[in-house]
Protein backbone atom coordinates (compact mmCIF):
# COMPACT_ATOMS: atom_id res chain seq x y z
CA UNK A 1 0.00 0.00 0.00
CA UNK A 2 1.18 3.36 -0.82
CA UNK A 3 0.47 6.62 0.59
CA UNK A 4 -1.89 8.93 -0.96
CA UNK A 5 -0.41 11.79 -3.11
CA UNK A 6 -3.74 13.68 -3.03
CA UNK A 7 -6.00 15.59 -0.89
CA UNK A 8 -9.00 16.61 -1.36
CA UNK A 9 -10.42 19.97 0.76
CA UNK A 10 -14.32 20.74 0.23
CA UNK A 11 -14.87 24.57 1.33
CA UNK A 12 -18.70 25.64 1.66
CA UNK A 13 -20.36 29.15 1.19
CA UNK A 14 -24.15 29.43 0.57
CA UNK A 15 -24.93 28.16 -2.88
CA UNK A 16 -21.41 27.22 -3.44
CA UNK A 17 -18.84 24.10 -3.08
CA UNK A 18 -15.34 24.04 -4.35
CA UNK A 19 -13.11 20.85 -4.30
CA UNK A 20 -9.62 22.09 -4.12
CA UNK A 21 -7.55 19.34 -4.79
CA UNK A 22 -3.74 19.28 -3.53
CA UNK A 23 -0.50 17.35 -4.62
CA UNK A 24 2.42 15.78 -2.81
CA UNK A 25 3.82 15.84 -6.28
CA UNK A 26 5.89 19.14 -5.91
CA UNK A 27 7.13 18.51 -2.64
CA UNK A 28 8.64 15.17 -2.93
CA UNK A 29 9.94 16.37 -6.44
CA UNK A 30 10.91 19.48 -4.67
CA UNK A 31 13.06 16.99 -1.88
CA UNK A 32 14.40 14.86 -4.88
CA UNK A 33 16.17 17.71 -6.56
CA UNK A 34 17.68 19.00 -3.14
CA UNK A 35 18.99 15.33 -2.46
CA UNK A 36 20.66 15.08 -5.45
CA UNK A 37 21.98 18.49 -5.65
CA UNK A 38 23.61 17.27 -2.51
CA UNK A 39 25.02 14.21 -3.44
CA UNK A 40 26.27 16.36 -6.56
CA UNK A 41 28.20 18.69 -4.23
CA UNK A 42 29.64 15.86 -2.07
CA UNK A 43 30.53 13.78 -4.60
CA UNK A 44 32.49 16.61 -6.48
CA UNK A 45 33.44 19.93 -4.57
CA UNK A 46 34.79 22.55 -6.53
CA UNK A 47 36.55 25.14 -4.34
CA UNK A 48 37.32 27.69 -6.88
CA UNK A 49 35.31 31.09 -7.82
CA UNK A 50 32.72 31.65 -10.19
CA UNK A 51 31.91 34.73 -11.58
CA UNK A 52 28.40 36.19 -13.15
CA UNK A 53 28.79 38.66 -15.71
CA UNK A 54 25.45 40.66 -15.71
CA UNK A 55 26.52 43.22 -18.26
CA UNK A 56 27.24 43.56 -22.27
CA UNK A 57 29.92 45.97 -23.37
CA UNK A 58 26.55 47.76 -25.17
CA UNK A 59 24.28 48.15 -22.29
CA UNK A 60 24.05 51.55 -20.95
CA UNK A 61 23.97 50.59 -17.37
CA UNK A 62 26.50 48.53 -16.21
CA UNK A 63 26.38 45.76 -13.23
CA UNK A 64 29.32 44.68 -11.60
CA UNK A 65 30.20 40.88 -11.61
CA UNK A 66 28.74 38.70 -9.22
CA UNK A 67 31.35 36.43 -7.44
CA UNK A 68 30.47 33.72 -5.70
CA UNK A 69 32.81 31.16 -4.02
CA UNK A 70 31.99 27.19 -5.43
CA UNK A 71 31.73 25.62 -1.83
CA UNK A 72 29.71 28.41 0.39
CA UNK A 73 27.54 29.28 -2.37
CA UNK A 74 26.49 26.09 -3.48
CA UNK A 75 25.48 24.75 0.14
CA UNK A 76 23.75 28.05 1.08
CA UNK A 77 22.06 26.74 -1.83
CA UNK A 78 21.17 23.73 -0.53
CA UNK A 79 20.05 24.87 2.72
CA UNK A 80 17.49 27.42 0.48
CA UNK A 81 16.35 24.50 -1.55
CA UNK A 82 15.31 22.52 1.79
CA UNK A 83 14.08 25.63 3.37
CA UNK A 84 11.53 25.66 0.47
CA UNK A 85 10.92 21.88 0.16
CA UNK A 86 9.52 22.30 3.73
CA UNK A 87 7.34 25.11 2.99
CA UNK A 88 5.85 23.18 0.07
CA UNK A 89 5.20 20.17 2.21
CA UNK A 90 3.88 22.48 5.22
CA UNK A 91 1.20 24.07 2.88
CA UNK A 92 0.48 20.80 1.17
CA UNK A 93 -0.35 19.30 5.08
CA UNK A 94 -2.65 22.03 5.36
CA UNK A 95 -4.66 21.15 2.04
CA UNK A 96 -3.16 24.21 0.44
CA UNK A 97 -1.90 24.41 -2.81
CA UNK A 98 1.97 25.30 -3.50
CA UNK A 99 1.71 28.48 -5.04
CA UNK A 100 3.26 28.96 -8.69
CA UNK A 101 5.65 31.87 -7.18
CA UNK A 102 7.17 29.05 -4.87
CA UNK A 103 8.36 26.95 -8.12
CA UNK A 104 9.78 29.47 -9.64
CA UNK A 105 11.95 30.30 -6.19
CA UNK A 106 12.94 26.79 -6.01
CA UNK A 107 13.46 27.11 -9.94
CA UNK A 108 16.32 30.13 -9.25
CA UNK A 109 17.88 28.88 -6.17
CA UNK A 110 18.58 25.35 -7.99
CA UNK A 111 19.61 26.82 -10.75
CA UNK A 112 22.52 29.42 -9.60
CA UNK A 113 23.49 26.82 -7.28
CA UNK A 114 24.39 24.11 -10.21
CA UNK A 115 25.02 26.97 -12.26
CA UNK A 116 27.93 28.33 -9.14
CA UNK A 117 29.29 24.68 -8.94
CA UNK A 118 29.43 24.07 -12.74
CA UNK A 119 31.36 27.53 -13.27
CA UNK A 120 34.04 26.89 -10.09
CA UNK A 121 34.96 24.10 -11.33
CA UNK A 122 35.35 25.09 -15.30
CA UNK A 123 38.28 25.94 -17.71
CA UNK A 124 36.50 29.67 -17.58
CA UNK A 125 34.88 30.08 -14.64
CA UNK A 126 32.54 32.98 -16.26
CA UNK A 127 28.85 32.69 -16.60
CA UNK A 128 27.55 35.33 -19.18
CA UNK A 129 24.24 35.72 -17.84
CA UNK A 130 23.12 37.90 -20.85
CA UNK A 131 24.12 35.73 -23.66
CA UNK A 132 22.61 32.48 -21.26
CA UNK A 133 19.29 34.45 -21.33
CA UNK A 134 19.01 36.07 -25.06
CA UNK A 135 19.66 32.24 -26.12
CA UNK A 136 17.46 30.98 -24.15
CA UNK A 137 14.72 33.07 -25.33
CA UNK A 138 15.81 32.02 -29.16
CA UNK A 139 15.85 28.68 -28.69
CA UNK A 140 12.11 29.07 -26.39
CA UNK A 141 10.58 30.78 -29.60
CA UNK A 142 9.35 27.66 -31.62
CA UNK A 143 7.84 25.80 -28.63
CA UNK A 144 6.02 29.00 -27.39
CA UNK A 145 4.36 29.31 -30.72
CA UNK A 146 3.88 25.61 -30.46
CA UNK A 147 2.57 25.58 -26.82
CA UNK A 148 -0.17 28.37 -27.56
CA UNK A 149 -1.04 26.09 -30.80
CA UNK A 150 -1.60 23.15 -28.07
CA UNK A 151 -3.29 25.16 -25.30
CA UNK A 152 -5.93 26.58 -28.16
CA UNK A 153 -6.69 23.16 -29.93
CA UNK A 154 -6.83 21.18 -26.47
CA UNK A 155 -8.67 23.82 -24.83
CA UNK A 156 -11.41 23.19 -27.76
CA UNK A 157 -11.17 20.08 -27.61
CA UNK A 158 -8.70 18.65 -30.00
CA UNK A 159 -5.37 17.18 -28.94
CA UNK A 160 -2.76 18.22 -31.58
CA UNK A 161 -0.14 15.80 -31.82
CA UNK A 162 1.10 17.26 -35.10
CA UNK A 163 2.65 20.91 -33.98
CA UNK A 164 5.59 19.25 -35.03
CA UNK A 165 4.54 19.13 -38.56
CA UNK A 166 3.05 22.37 -38.42
CA UNK A 167 6.36 23.74 -36.90
CA UNK A 168 8.45 21.99 -40.07
CA UNK A 169 5.94 23.18 -42.61
CA UNK A 170 6.08 26.40 -41.65
CA UNK A 171 10.18 26.24 -41.92
CA UNK A 172 10.03 25.07 -45.38
CA UNK A 173 7.46 27.19 -46.77
CA UNK A 174 8.37 30.27 -45.52
CA UNK A 175 12.12 29.33 -46.48
CA UNK A 176 11.02 28.89 -50.14
CA UNK A 177 8.72 32.04 -50.14
CA UNK A 178 11.11 33.97 -48.67
CA UNK A 179 13.77 32.86 -51.03
CA UNK A 180 11.76 33.68 -53.92
CA UNK A 181 9.86 36.95 -53.49
CA UNK A 182 12.75 38.37 -51.48
CA UNK A 183 15.69 38.06 -54.63
CA UNK A 184 12.99 39.63 -56.71
CA UNK A 185 12.72 42.73 -57.07
CA UNK A 186 10.37 43.41 -54.31
CA UNK A 187 13.24 42.98 -51.92
CA UNK A 188 14.25 41.54 -48.71
CA UNK A 189 11.70 42.84 -46.88
CA UNK A 190 8.18 42.34 -48.87
CA UNK A 191 10.55 38.54 -48.81
CA UNK A 192 9.85 37.98 -44.84
CA UNK A 193 6.47 39.02 -44.41
CA UNK A 194 5.78 36.93 -47.59
CA UNK A 195 7.51 34.18 -45.80
CA UNK A 196 5.73 34.87 -42.80
CA UNK A 197 2.36 34.78 -43.92
CA UNK A 198 2.86 31.48 -46.17
CA UNK A 199 4.49 29.65 -42.82
CA UNK A 200 1.04 30.94 -41.54
CA UNK A 201 -0.94 29.10 -44.13
CA UNK A 202 1.51 25.78 -44.27
CA UNK A 203 0.11 25.32 -40.77
CA UNK A 204 -3.24 26.21 -41.29
CA UNK A 205 -3.57 23.45 -43.74
CA UNK A 206 -1.36 20.94 -41.83
CA UNK A 207 -4.36 21.46 -39.02
CA UNK A 208 -7.10 21.78 -41.93
CA UNK A 209 -6.10 17.85 -42.07
CA UNK A 210 -6.26 17.10 -38.66
CA UNK A 211 -9.22 18.94 -38.15
CA UNK A 212 -11.24 17.32 -41.04
CA UNK A 213 -9.95 13.77 -40.29
CA UNK A 214 -10.40 13.90 -36.34
CA UNK A 215 -13.93 16.13 -36.33
CA UNK A 216 -15.56 15.38 -39.46
CA UNK A 217 -14.59 11.46 -39.97
CA UNK A 218 -14.15 11.13 -36.08
CA UNK A 219 -10.81 9.65 -36.49
CA UNK A 220 -8.43 8.80 -33.49
CA UNK A 221 -6.99 12.61 -32.80
CA UNK A 222 -3.64 10.77 -32.13
CA UNK A 223 -2.96 8.60 -34.72
CA UNK A 224 -4.25 11.79 -37.20
CA UNK A 225 -1.29 13.78 -35.78
CA UNK A 226 1.02 10.84 -35.77
CA UNK A 227 0.66 10.60 -39.35
CA UNK A 228 0.80 14.02 -40.46
CA UNK A 229 3.99 14.49 -38.65
CA UNK A 230 5.60 11.79 -40.80
CA UNK A 231 3.70 12.92 -43.45
CA UNK A 232 4.91 16.20 -43.19
CA UNK A 233 8.65 14.88 -42.14
CA UNK A 234 8.57 12.55 -45.22
CA UNK A 235 7.38 15.45 -47.45
CA UNK A 236 9.58 18.16 -46.63
CA UNK A 237 12.70 15.79 -46.60
CA UNK A 238 12.30 14.54 -50.04
CA UNK A 239 11.74 17.99 -51.28
CA UNK A 240 14.79 19.54 -49.71
CA UNK A 241 17.10 16.56 -51.36
CA UNK A 242 15.21 16.72 -54.86
CA UNK A 243 14.48 20.52 -54.58
CA UNK A 244 15.41 23.11 -52.31
CA UNK A 245 19.55 20.93 -52.59
CA UNK A 246 19.95 21.74 -56.25
CA UNK A 247 18.88 24.83 -56.62
CA UNK A 248 19.70 26.08 -52.90
CA UNK A 249 20.76 29.69 -53.65
CA UNK A 250 17.38 29.88 -55.64
CA UNK A 251 15.04 28.39 -53.31
CA UNK A 252 16.91 28.36 -49.68
CA UNK A 253 18.60 31.25 -49.35
CA UNK A 254 15.92 33.49 -47.40
CA UNK A 255 16.94 36.88 -46.14
CA UNK A 256 17.45 36.66 -42.14
CA UNK A 257 15.27 38.48 -39.91
CA UNK A 258 17.22 41.70 -38.70
CA UNK A 259 17.09 42.45 -35.01
CA UNK A 260 15.16 45.20 -34.02
CA UNK A 261 16.39 46.79 -30.75
CA UNK A 262 13.43 48.84 -28.64
CA UNK A 263 15.04 52.28 -27.01
CA UNK A 264 15.81 52.39 -23.69
CA UNK A 265 14.43 49.20 -22.92
CA UNK A 266 17.17 47.36 -25.04
CA UNK A 267 19.80 49.10 -22.63
CA UNK A 268 18.45 47.76 -19.17
CA UNK A 269 21.02 45.12 -18.13
CA UNK A 270 20.02 41.51 -18.39
CA UNK A 271 16.39 41.89 -19.11
CA UNK A 272 17.31 44.58 -22.18
CA UNK A 273 19.48 41.73 -24.22
CA UNK A 274 16.82 39.13 -23.34
CA UNK A 275 14.18 41.00 -24.82
CA UNK A 276 14.25 44.30 -26.55
CA UNK A 277 16.72 42.99 -28.88
CA UNK A 278 14.82 40.67 -31.04
CA UNK A 279 13.64 39.91 -34.37
CA UNK A 280 9.76 41.34 -35.33
CA UNK A 281 8.71 37.88 -35.53
CA UNK A 282 9.40 37.41 -31.51
CA UNK A 283 7.74 41.08 -31.07
CA UNK A 284 4.54 39.27 -32.72
CA UNK A 285 5.19 36.69 -29.98
CA UNK A 286 4.64 38.33 -27.19
CA UNK A 287 1.58 40.21 -28.88
CA UNK A 288 0.15 36.67 -29.51
CA UNK A 289 1.22 35.48 -25.75
CA UNK A 290 -1.09 38.65 -24.66
CA UNK A 291 -3.92 38.02 -27.42
CA UNK A 292 -4.44 34.17 -26.67
CA UNK A 293 -4.50 34.73 -22.74
CA UNK A 294 -6.43 37.59 -23.02
CA UNK A 295 -9.04 35.88 -25.55
CA UNK A 296 -9.38 32.96 -23.88
CA UNK A 297 -10.37 34.74 -20.10
CA UNK A 298 -11.90 37.16 -20.91
CA UNK A 299 -13.62 37.09 -24.12
CA UNK A 300 -17.07 35.61 -25.49
CA UNK A 301 -14.66 33.62 -28.03
CA UNK A 302 -12.20 32.52 -25.43
CA UNK A 303 -15.68 31.25 -23.19
CA UNK A 304 -17.17 29.49 -26.12
CA UNK A 305 -13.96 28.27 -27.08
CA UNK A 306 -13.53 26.52 -23.60
CA UNK A 307 -17.05 25.47 -23.23
CA UNK A 308 -16.80 23.36 -26.60
CA UNK A 309 -14.04 22.07 -25.30
CA UNK A 310 -15.32 21.52 -21.44
CA UNK A 311 -18.60 20.19 -22.44
CA UNK A 312 -19.98 20.37 -26.23
CA UNK A 313 -23.05 18.79 -25.34
CA UNK A 314 -23.88 21.57 -22.99
CA UNK A 315 -22.32 23.90 -25.36
CA UNK A 316 -24.69 23.11 -28.22
CA UNK A 317 -27.87 23.27 -26.33
CA UNK A 318 -27.00 27.24 -25.93
CA UNK A 319 -26.91 27.41 -29.75
CA UNK A 320 -22.76 27.43 -30.06
CA UNK A 321 -22.15 25.01 -33.38
CA UNK A 322 -19.43 22.75 -32.00
CA UNK A 323 -17.98 21.42 -35.25
CA UNK A 324 -17.37 25.00 -36.76
CA UNK A 325 -16.24 26.23 -33.44
CA UNK A 326 -13.32 23.58 -33.32
CA UNK A 327 -12.74 23.51 -37.05
CA UNK A 328 -11.55 27.19 -37.23
CA UNK A 329 -9.65 27.22 -33.89
CA UNK A 330 -7.93 24.65 -34.67
CA UNK A 331 -6.88 25.93 -37.96
CA UNK A 332 -6.23 29.30 -36.13
CA UNK A 333 -3.87 26.89 -34.18
CA UNK A 334 -2.32 25.74 -37.14
CA UNK A 335 -1.34 29.23 -38.02
CA UNK A 336 0.56 30.19 -34.89
CA UNK A 337 2.19 27.17 -34.94
CA UNK A 338 3.70 27.52 -38.98
CA UNK A 339 4.93 31.26 -38.09
CA UNK A 340 6.81 29.43 -35.02
CA UNK A 341 8.05 27.45 -38.31
CA UNK A 342 9.29 30.04 -39.95
CA UNK A 343 11.00 31.13 -36.94
CA UNK A 344 13.76 28.37 -37.70
CA UNK A 345 14.23 29.55 -41.49
CA UNK A 346 13.97 33.73 -40.77
CA UNK A 347 15.34 33.94 -37.33
CA UNK A 348 17.73 31.70 -36.50
CA UNK A 349 19.57 29.33 -39.14
CA UNK A 350 18.70 31.00 -42.15
CA UNK A 351 18.05 28.05 -44.26
CA UNK A 352 16.14 24.99 -44.08
CA UNK A 353 17.35 21.54 -43.68
CA UNK A 354 16.11 18.56 -43.24
CA UNK A 355 14.18 17.97 -39.74
CA UNK A 356 15.36 21.07 -38.32
CA UNK A 357 12.51 21.13 -36.06
CA UNK A 358 14.37 17.92 -33.57
CA UNK A 359 11.77 17.33 -31.89
CA UNK A 360 10.23 20.44 -30.52
CA UNK A 361 6.53 20.01 -31.38
CA UNK A 362 6.69 17.25 -28.45
CA UNK A 363 8.62 19.73 -26.12
CA UNK A 364 6.05 22.13 -26.78
CA UNK A 365 2.87 19.67 -25.94
CA UNK A 366 4.66 19.02 -23.02
CA UNK A 367 4.94 23.30 -21.92
CA UNK A 368 1.14 22.75 -22.54
CA UNK A 369 1.03 20.06 -19.54
CA UNK A 370 3.35 21.42 -17.82
CA UNK A 371 1.65 25.10 -18.22
CA UNK A 372 -1.90 23.27 -17.13
CA UNK A 373 -3.22 24.49 -20.68
CA UNK A 374 -2.38 28.39 -20.07
CA UNK A 375 -1.03 30.60 -22.24
CA UNK A 376 0.77 32.18 -19.59
CA UNK A 377 2.01 29.03 -17.51
CA UNK A 378 2.71 27.67 -21.30
CA UNK A 379 4.66 30.19 -22.26
CA UNK A 380 6.66 30.24 -19.18
CA UNK A 381 7.40 26.41 -19.34
CA UNK A 382 8.43 26.65 -22.77
CA UNK A 383 11.07 29.61 -21.40
CA UNK A 384 12.26 27.04 -18.89
CA UNK A 385 12.50 24.28 -21.65
CA UNK A 386 14.40 26.70 -24.21
CA UNK A 387 16.88 27.38 -20.84
CA UNK A 388 17.73 24.26 -20.43
CA UNK A 389 18.83 23.76 -23.97
CA UNK A 390 20.67 26.95 -24.02
CA UNK A 391 22.34 25.91 -20.89
CA UNK A 392 24.63 23.10 -22.71
CA UNK A 393 25.89 25.45 -25.24
CA UNK A 394 26.93 27.70 -22.19
CA UNK A 395 28.36 24.72 -20.42
CA UNK A 396 30.44 23.64 -22.95
CA UNK A 397 31.43 27.08 -24.14
CA UNK A 398 32.45 27.62 -20.18
CA UNK A 399 34.55 24.06 -20.78
CA UNK A 400 32.52 22.82 -17.37
CA UNK A 401 33.06 19.31 -16.10
CA UNK A 402 29.83 18.28 -16.39
CA UNK A 403 29.96 15.42 -19.08
CA UNK A 404 28.57 16.25 -22.35
CA UNK A 405 26.28 13.40 -22.41
CA UNK A 406 24.32 14.56 -19.49
CA UNK A 407 24.43 17.78 -21.21
CA UNK A 408 22.97 16.50 -23.81
CA UNK A 409 19.95 14.39 -22.67
CA UNK A 410 19.78 17.76 -20.30
CA UNK A 411 16.73 19.33 -22.03
CA UNK A 412 14.61 16.27 -22.21
CA UNK A 413 15.13 15.40 -18.72
CA UNK A 414 14.13 19.30 -17.70
CA UNK A 415 10.88 17.76 -19.60
CA UNK A 416 10.47 14.31 -17.86
CA UNK A 417 10.74 16.43 -14.44
CA UNK A 418 8.31 19.30 -14.79
CA UNK A 419 5.86 16.98 -16.63
CA UNK A 420 6.21 14.43 -14.11
CA UNK A 421 6.99 16.18 -11.15
CA UNK A 422 6.71 19.33 -10.81
CA UNK A 423 2.99 20.23 -12.65
CA UNK A 424 1.05 18.57 -9.75
CA UNK A 425 -2.35 17.95 -10.73
CA UNK A 426 -2.80 16.98 -13.98
CA UNK A 427 -6.53 17.29 -15.19
CA UNK A 428 -6.45 18.74 -19.56
CA UNK A 429 -9.79 20.00 -21.09
CA UNK A 430 -12.74 17.13 -19.97
CA UNK A 431 -13.42 16.57 -23.51
CA UNK A 432 -10.54 16.64 -25.59
CA UNK A 433 -9.50 13.89 -27.53
CA UNK A 434 -13.27 13.16 -27.78
CA UNK A 435 -15.19 13.64 -30.71
CA UNK A 436 -18.45 15.43 -30.45
CA UNK A 437 -21.89 13.60 -32.18
CA UNK A 438 -24.27 15.41 -32.49
CA UNK A 439 -27.48 13.29 -31.23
Amino acid sequence: MTAPTQHHATTSSPGLDTTVVVSWKAPIAFAVVTVLLAILFIASPHAGDATFRLSTGSDLIQLPELVLNGIVATWIGVVMLAAVTVASAALVRAKRRVPLWLLVVFAVIALMAFLTWAAAGARTPIVPMPGLLAGALSLSVPLIFGALCGVISERVGVINIAIEGQLLAGAFTSAVIASVIGQGILGPIIGQVAGLAAAAIAGVLVAFVLAAFSIKYFVDQVIVGVVLNVLVIGLTSFLFSQVLAPNASLLNAPPRLERIPIPILSEIPLIGPMFFRQTIIIYVMYLIVALVYFGLFHTKWGLRLRSVGEHPTAADTVGINVTRTRFWNVSLAGAIAGLGGAFFTLGAVGAFGKEMTAGAGFIALAAVIFGQWDPIKATLAALLFGFASNLQNTLSVMGSPVPSEFMLMLPYVVTILAVAGFVGKVRGPAAAGKPYIKS
